[in-house]
């Protein structure tokens, strides 16, 4: 049926009609009318399907002469293949739907008309599609030259399409996790408040919420963690002081808090009967006050980090009972020797609270904290820690940012696909980071999502190639000014996070292997979805 309708058209177009031709004709001037616009509709169906592979196949194969597009330029234009694809297949559903509705109609008038129809069909086809590829081959070459006219090109639908079907996005609600771990820490510090009153254990202060949850994104789905730093002031008659350990390794800063009695003989104590530690007899005060901070939990004259982690579970689980939320909450201690760590499960859904503890630096953003660093860190170390300083910085680029931005989404998509590989979490926040710190907050929004996502993976390769990537806090001279560094960590040279691959060749071939499977990770995810 099609072959003889395609012999009939072209004979007919050539004004010529041999008797094979005629032939034909007569053999089938017969046919039922339903069967022949049946027929004929097949037939169209199929040239439509064929211009529109030929259109598809011409949007494929013709590259511009020259180098290779760079790799975000290559995903864009599978994303816009892959969009055209799905077009295809709805117009050729729609066509065979119109199909099927009118194939049982009286077609006796209309079929007379069915050559001239036929041609003119498909010679406006022919145009349109001419047409479109004029214009998609125009604004391709606008792109070459205009990132601008690049992200216009995808629409806002596509990336609706891209970001909400086909990248799944962690679903546990991390602000409400956010909510209730402070609910919880602000109970447990009013009981702290009330239980060492009158004692010489270190004064515990409001928690701080910190890491990757406070921020407002995390790597992983599930097993979130959130975090809390609560701050640690010295009781009375007592003072810290942090000493810088030299001894330690070049690129991590470790401190020792040195605990100091004061005398309390001279000052005024209205309503408190306090004995100085200094001054009084040692029986006088084992059998009238109780002990000095020295004797319950330093090593020496020095905080130790495994003591205070013990009094901390010690206290977690002693208050529990007396908090509102043991009523509906069940809590369960974790083991961990560098801070608190704990469950609490109601049977439904769970959250996983670390309690870590520090000491500020001055009046600054900068702590020294019971973090774990690296293996077999000595209990009286204390790593000093930028978790609160970077904190604020997401907290502040939050609020500047227009609500449909998506830089928590660029870092989430990262640290995901980073995991299982030599590279840290930490390094692709810092990476984010900068790059948040020098690309104005109106240019993270859904429309620039695919230019970002080029920009974090080309300043990944770039680090890679240079063997350097700067801390963000460390010697920063572009961070908010609500930020407050101590003076030696404003005016430090920022270490590199990188320099072990400066030192070890071997390391950074692993290095830049691992980056490629990144890379190939990345645009599967785009392309495919995950």
């Amino acid at each position: 049926m099609k072959i003889i309708q395609l012999d009939y058209f072209l004979s007919s177009s050539e004004g010529k009609m041999d008797d094979k031709n005629m032939k034909l004709m007569e053999d089938h001037e017969n046919f039922d009318i339903d069967d022949s616009y049946s027929g004929l509709i097949v037939w169209t169906m199929d040239a439509i399907t064929f211009f529109f592979m030929l259109l598809e196949s011409l949007i494929q194969y013709v590259q511009p002469v020259g180098d290779v597009l760079d790799e975000e330029k290559h995903v864009r234009m599978e994303l816009r293949e892959k969009r055209l694809e799905r077009k295809r297949i709805r117009l050729e559903q729609q066509v065979e739907q119109i199909t099927l509705k009118k194939s049982g109609g009286v077609w006796g008038d209309l079929l007379c008309f069915a050559l001239p129809w036929q041609v003119w069909a498909v010679a406006g086809l022919v145009i349109l599609l001419l047409g479109l590829y004029f214009s998609w081959k125009k604004r391709n070459d606008e792109a070459e030259n205009s990132s601008e006219g690049d992200e216009d090109y995808f629409s806002n639908s596509d990336l609706r399409w891209l970001l909400d079907e086909r990248i799944q996005w962690p679903v546990q609600d991390l602000q409400r996790g956010c909510e209730r771990t402070i609910d919880l820490m602000d109970n447990y510090t009013v009981y702290f408040g009330h239980i060492l009153a009158n004692s010489f254990y270190p004064v515990l202060h409001r928690a701080i919420g910190v890491g990757s949850a406070f921020e407002g994104w995390s790597p992983r789905e599930q097993d979130v963690v959130y975090r809390v730093l609560i701050p640690m002031t010295p009781p009375r008659g007592h003072s810290f002081h942090l000493e810088l350990d030299s001894a330690g390794q070049r690129h991590v800063r470790n401190f020792r808090v040195r605990v100091q009695l004061e005398c309390t003989c001279r000052r005024e104590q209205p309503a408190e009967d306090m004995l100085c530690f200094l001054h009084h007899p040692e029986e006088e005060l084992r059998r009238n006050q109780g002990p000095s901070l020295l004797d319950t939990l330093c090593t020496g004259s020095y905080l130790d980090v495994q003591k205070t982690a013990r009094w901390f579970y010690q206290l977690v689980r002693a208050i529990w009972p007396a908090l509102p939320q043991s009523h509906n909450w069940h809590l369960v201690l974790l083991p961990s020797t560098r801070s608190c760590q704990f469950k609490v499960t109601n049977g439904r859904e769970s959250f996983r609270i670390e309690m870590l503890f520090g000491v500020r630096r001055g009046d600054s953003d900068i702590f020294v904290s019971s973090q774990p660093g690296y293996a077999g860190t000595p209990r009286m170390l204390w790593l000093e820690t930028y978790d609160v300083a970077e904190m604020k910085f997401f907290k502040l680029i939050a609020g500047q940012a227009p609500p449909d931005s998506l830089h928590l989404r660029c870092l989430q998509l990262f640290s995901r696909l980073q995991l299982g590989t030599g590279f840290s979490t930490y390094t692709m926040k810092t990476i984010v980071m900068h790059l948040l710190n020098t690309t104005p907050v109106s240019r993270w929004r859904r429309r620039d999502f695919l230019r970002r996502l080029g920009d974090i993976n080309v300043n990944l390769r770039r680090c890679l190639e240079e063997k350097c990537l700067k801390h963000f806090i460390i010697g920063n001279k572009r961070l908010p000014q609500e930020i407050s560094l101590p003076l030696d960590i404003a005016s430090a040279e920022p270490p590199n996070l990188f320099h072990h691959l400066a030192w070890y060749p071997a390391a950074h071939s692993q290095a830049m292997s691992e980056y490629r499977d990144l890379r190939r990770r990345l645009a599967s995810v785009l392309l495919n979805g995950c």
